[in-house]
């Protein structure tokens, strides 16, 4: 336990080192990877980094592989009612400008069938307005679920497995959040 405190500390300090924008744009996704992986693996499986589609037009952040099918977990439930057999995970690290409608349709379009309907997009600030209009719409069209994830999500979670709770718990709560204010 005392090793995963001092993990969970040292992740957050580097996620706090971070800086915002074109600088630390490649820092900012290792650390929130590193971080996903001590928070979720196990249950998930490790992820595949930057996998590219047969063809090399498509080249996704990273995706969770989750296995647990009949799991009485979150990742399990998740597995069944939003078909999240690959966790689908985008950084975005954005200084002035603001993630936007742009890169939710983007990550939308990389949401292929066989992965399932859930993608975290990892922020280091939450998305302007048309970002929620439009993750809205994909689900209105598609039934996909976009979840921003902050970092002090990422923070809170680390806080969470510290204290021996399951960080999975915010990512529920999350999905819900989102289901209750989709209009």
């Amino acid at each position: 336990m005392p090793s995963e405190i001092n993990a969970a500390e040292r992740l957050r300090q580097e996620l706090d080192r971070c800086p915002a924008g074109r600088p630390g744009w490649r820092r900012f996704e290792e650390v929130a990877l590193e971080i996903l992986q001590f928070l979720f693996v196990p249950p998930l499986v490790a992820p595949l980094i930057q996998p590219r589609t047969y063809s090399g037009i498509d080249r996704r952040d990273a995706v969770f592989p989750n296995r647990n099918h009949g799991v009485p977990n979150h990742w399990g439930h998740l597995l069944s009612e939003l078909r999240a057999r690959m966790i689908l995970v985008e950084f975005k690290n954005y200084d002035r400008e603001d993630v936007g409608k742009d890169e939710v349709n983007q990550t939308r379009n990389y949401l292929s069938d066989p992965m399932g309907d859930l993608a975290l997009m990892v922020v280091n600030k939450l998305p302007n307005n048309s970002a929620h209009i439009k993750r809205n719409t994909i689900y209105s069209q598609d039934r996909k679920v976009i979840l921003f994830l902050t970092k002090d999500h990422l923070k809170e979670m680390l806080y969470m497995k510290e204290r021996d709770e399951d960080p999975a718990d915010l990512v529920m709560d999350a999905v819900e959040r989102f289901y209750l204010q989709h209009e």
